[in-house]
């Protein structure tokens, strides 16, 4: 099978000839792992099963605008200096006064697509996902704050309501072109959760951010591609909800907030779980042996009859030993 083969059987809950997987680095993990395999080049040997495209114009996505401080395309403006990755946002662009004429991006630019055809047909053998990242309360928050989003969620639900409405229109607009080009998965990254539960609690969640939800997934199959959703946090209560709205993938799947075997007991015939591999515990803290027996453990259990991509439950830190790393790319490349 081809990889993009096992990841279409895997989601359709189909046995693969072996579990597909996908290893993804923080730039600080990766460059860690360059010195370790003394290989710049050692991602492209991993086989990961995916390739990914982000509906961004490349030379817009990020700004740098000094040392420390990058703006993105909608505007905000984070600062790096700390973490020297994602950061932190320091702006507010997004109020009540002005949440209805506030410029958007424009979500039909073609430069967003125009590398996705040339990537597409040199990657046919791999699974093609595209991935929108600050969905809906993300891109909500990083715009109007954290702390005044949560409020209006309660105290001004008409500026809540209004502000996801207008994310929402951008997000259908990037679905339906990106939809026109050959992929296999649209993926959706949206943080609702925290380590204990829903951030804004299941009740508003289902007020504000399911519905919109629902209206992104629904689009997506309505082009026959599948859906995917990047999620940190403990919110495996609202799994019956994401599958009633359509999803397929759930991500990051952090056995750190959730028993891993049990939700693939619970809802393993209807989601597909892409993640499991700890990096909280077992990366940066745990031996090579139990690294490795980890990862067994999951491609047997919660590999067993499709439904499972093998992954680290997120982006690898800088944190994870270098040795573990390699011990779970060796067990994921000789099943």
């Amino acid at each position: 099978m081809t990889n993009r083969e096992r990841v279409l059987a895997a989601i359709q809950h189909r046995s693969p000839d072996k579990v597909p997987y996908d290893i993804r680095f923080t730039q600080p993990a990766h460059a860690m792992m360059v010195e370790y395999y003394g290989d710049p080049d050692f991602e492209s040997r991993l086989g990961n099963c995916f390739i990914w495209l982000r509906p961004h114009p490349p030379e817009a996505r990020y700004t740098q605008v000094n040392a420390d401080l990058w703006r993105d395309e909608f505007g905000v403006e984070w600062d790096r200096h700390i973490d020297q990755d994602i950061g932190v946002v320091c702006n507010r662009l997004v109020t009540p006064a002005n949440v209805g004429t506030f410029a958007l991006p424009d979500p039909a630019d073609p430069s967003r697509y125009r590398t996705f055809e040339e990537v597409i047909a040199a990657n046919r053998d791999n699974a093609v996902l595209v991935s929108l990242g600050f969905t809906l309360f993300e891109r909500a928050w990083t715009l109007a704050g954290m702390e005044n989003v949560l409020m209006a969620m309660v105290a001004d639900k008409p500026f809540a309501r209004r502000l996801l409405d207008r994310i929402l229109e951008f997000n259908l607009g990037v679905i339906e072109k990106a939809c026109t080009h050959d992929i296999d998965i649209f993926r959706f990254g949206d943080d609702w959760g925290h380590q204990r539960g829903v951030l804004m609690g299941p009740d508003l969640w289902r007020e504000f951010i399911k519905p919109r939800f629902r209206q992104m997934c629904q689009l997506v199959k309505s082009k026959g591609k599948f859906t995917m959703l990047h999620c940190c946090g403990k919110v495996d209560e609202l799994f019956p909800d994401m599958i009633e709205c359509g999803l397929d993938i759930f991500n990051p799947f952090q056995p750190e907030v959730m028993s891993v075997h049990k939700m693939k007991q619970r809802y393993g015939d209807k989601l597909t779980f892409y993640g499991g591999i700890s990096i909280q515990r077992s990366l940066p803290f745990g031996t090579v042996p139990q690294v490795r027996d980890e990862v067994r453990r999951l491609l047997d259990v919660v590999g067993e009859n499709g439904g499972y991509i093998a992954s680290p439950s997120h982006d690898l830190p800088r944190d994870a030993r270098p040795e573990n790393i390699a011990a779970m790319i060796e067990v994921l490349q000789n099943q």
